[in-house]
């Protein structure tokens, strides 16, 4: 179903017959994404006077527990709350859901000892394009990174650099498809998340970052519309599902 939509000051042409999802959901035991040194999650009925609360197991209903960490384990959708002592919530950050948004792909630089992505390619990879929110997809881009290990695996990262460009464009959603947009060890300086959501000055509330997403290889580089769900976690962070729809010509 082609759909056409005043967005801003401009009338989108939105394929929505075609959704694309570029989450990686939350599942029982080892064969989840992980990163940040702790265990898988875990999905599993609850026990009471000894019956354990499934249906295989003759209850009634399934009644399952699920113990996870939203950093950790799938994608996620985080606010500046992650970063500073203040409480700020996800859910009461995030109060619009569609944005237009722009699909790259970037290659990361060896720099040292590390693979990180430059205001170089940002620059080169958007152009003079005005987006809301941009998705990046790496490469390679195997269907690994939905089952991935991350811990002292040193992922890709954006430089300071970068994230100062992308905020200078007026990007208000980073999508990427790293467990984190800095690098997995750096003393604790998370350098890209501050300079993203300017903690130093006048601090970008309503901005978001969007961690672990994975973009298929058939979804190509463009402009699309944004649909970033959230689940309503009164928390800095909450799984989310990201989908994007194509807009057309």
């Amino acid at each position: 179903m082609i759909a056409t939509i005043q967005y801003n000051s401009r009338k989108l042409k939105i394929d929505l017959s075609n959704p694309l999802d570029i989450s990686i959901p939350i599942r029982d035991g080892k064969k989840n994404v992980n990163a940040w040194y702790i265990g898988p999650p875990k999905i599993e009925p609850e026990q009471f006077d000894g019956d354990i609360v499934s249906v295989s197991k003759g209850a009634s209903v399934n009644f399952n527990t699920i113990t996870f960490n939203p950093h950790s384990h799938g994608t996620h959708t985080e606010t500046v709350g992650h970063i500073v002592s203040e409480k700020y919530s996800i859910n009461k950050a995030l109060k619009q859901f569609f944005f237009l948004a722009e699909v790259i792909t970037v290659a990361p630089e060896n720099f040292e000892e590390d693979a990180v992505i430059s205001a170089k390619q940002l620059r080169f990879a958007i152009g003079n394009k005005q987006r809301e929110a941009i998705v990046i997809r790496t490469i390679p881009n195997q269907k690994d990174k939905k089952t991935m290990q991350y811990s002292n695996t040193n992922w890709p990262y954006l430089t300071q650099d970068a994230i100062a460009y992308l905020v200078k464009k007026g990007v208000k959603h980073l999508l990427f498809d790293q467990p984190s947009v800095d690098r997995e060890k750096d003393g604790g300086e998370l350098s890209s998340h501050h300079t993203f959501w300017n903690t130093n000055g006048n601090i970008r509330k309503d901005a978001t970052i969007t961690e672990f997403i994975y973009v298929s290889n058939k979804v190509d580089d463009g402009c699309y519309m944004l649909n970033l769900q959230i689940a309503p976690f009164e928390n800095d962070a909450t799984p989310s599902k990201p989908i994007l729809y194509k807009v057309l010509d």
